[in-house]
C-alpha cells in the first residue's frame, strides 16, 4: 500500500461531550478545542446549535463560539438540525454545517421530531441557506447501518435516502453508524452505494462508533472503499443521547496508531492526542475506552 492521507474531524468536542453525565465548562471545551489544534488537527466538531434542553451538555454553543481563537488552516463545524440552530451557527461564525438525517422514521422522530422525509426537506433548505451564506456544508446521515428501533436497514431505504441527500446538493456526504453495529463487509456495500448515490465528485466520509468493537476493522474498510475522511473522538468519549447502549466514535488515538503502523499518514500527532485523551478522562471523571490510553504506542 503506497503512502496516502487521511483526513480525521475531530467529534470529541460535539459527539464526545454530548452524552456524558459530566457537564464541562466552556474553559474546559475551550481547552479540549485547543488541544485538538495544537495536535494538528484541521477539522472539528466543536458543538451543536440544538435545543438546551435537549441536550444540556452543549447548551453554551453561542458562547463557545464567541470565544474560540481563529486559525487559518483550521476549520470549526456545528451540528444544525433546524432554521433556528442555522442562525445560531452562521451568527457564531462557524466554518462547516452538519445536517444530520437519520435513515429510519423511528429513530429520526426521536432524534429530530420529524421524519426521515422531513428531515430530507429541511436538510435541503438548511444547505441551500448555508451554501448562499458561503459556507461547507457536509449532510450525514444517520443510522446507516443499522437503527436502535427498527433494526436492520435495508439497501433499498438507504439509497432511497442517500438520493434524496444527495439531491440536496451538500459539499460532502457522511454516513454515520450512530449505534455501532457495522462490520467491514457493511462498510464495503454500503461505501458502494454511497459513491453510486454521490457520483464521482462529491466526498465521502465515514463516522465511525465503536459500540461492538468494530470501528477500527470499519476505517480499514473504509479506506479500501476509497474512504479517506474519518470522523474520531479524543478518548474515544461519546455516544448518542437518543440511541440506547450507544457508545462513542473510535478513539482518535487508536486510529492514528493504526493508520501510522499501515503506512496511512495525517496531519494529528499521535503522543500528543495519547495526552489529550488523559486529560479529557481527567476532566470527565471516568476511564474513556481509549486501548492507547490503557496500553501507550509501540514501539
Amino acid at each position: 500500500m503506497s503512502v496516502t492521507s487521511v483526513e480525521l474531524v475531530e467529534m470529541a468536542p460535539r459527539d464526545g461531550l454530548q452524552n456524558e453525565d459530566a457537564i464541562l465548562t466552556t474553559e474546559a471545551k475551550l481547552e479540549l478545542i485547543d488541544r485538538a489544534v495544537r495536535a494538528g488537527t484541521k477539522r472539528i466538531e466543536v458543538t451543536s446549535f440544538v435545543n438546551p434542553k435537549r441536550v444540556p451538555q452543549l447548551a453554551d454553543a453561542d458562547e463557545l463560539m464567541q470565544a474560540l481563537p481563529r486559525y487559518d488552516a483550521v476549520r470549526y463545524a456545528g451540528l444544525v438540525m433546524n432554521q433556528r440552530g442555522l442562525d445560531r451557527a452562521l451568527a457564531g461564525g462557524v466554518d462547516e454545517i452538519d445536517v444530520v438525517v437519520v435513515a429510519t422514521d423511528t429513530f429520526c422522530q426521536r432524534n429530530q421530531g420529524m421524519t426521515t422525509a422531513e428531515a430530507c426537506t429541511t436538510a435541503a433548505s438548511i444547505v441551500e441557506a448555508a451554501k448562499a451564506a458561503g459556507k461547507f456544508t457536509t449532510i450525514t446521515v444517520g443510522a446507516s447501518f443499522g437503527c436502535p428501533f427498527e433494526g436492520e436497514v435495508p439497501l433499498t431505504r438507504l439509497r432511497e435516502v442517500l438520493q434524496q441527500v444527495v439531491a440536496a446538493g451538500p459539499d460532502e456526504l457522511a454516513l454515520a453508524d450512530t449505534i455501532g453495529v457495522a462490520v467491514p463487509t457493511d462498510v464495503t456495500e454500503r461505501a458502494a452505494v454511497a459513491r453510486a448515490a454521490a457520483g464521482p465528485d462529491l466526498p465521502l466520509r465515514l463516522h465511525l462508533h465503536d459500540t461492538r468493537n468494530t470501528a477500527a476493522a470499519n476505517a480499514v474498510a473504509a479506506l479500501s472503499a476509497g474512504i479517506t475522511t474519518l470522523d474520531t473522538s479524543i478518548g474515544g468519549a461519546g455516544g448518542c443521547p437518543f440511541a440506547p447502549a450507544a457508545t462513542g466514535n473510535l478513539a482518535t488515538e487508536d486510529l492514528l496508531y493504526l493508520l501510522d503502523r499501515m503506512g496511512w499518514t495525517t496531519t494529528v500527532d499521535l503522543q500528543e492526542t495519547i495526552a489529550n485523551a488523559a486529560w479529557l478522562q481527567k476532566q470527565l471523571d471516568k476511564t474513556l475506552p481509549s486501548s492507547l490510553l490503557r496500553a501507550g504506542p509501540f514501539p
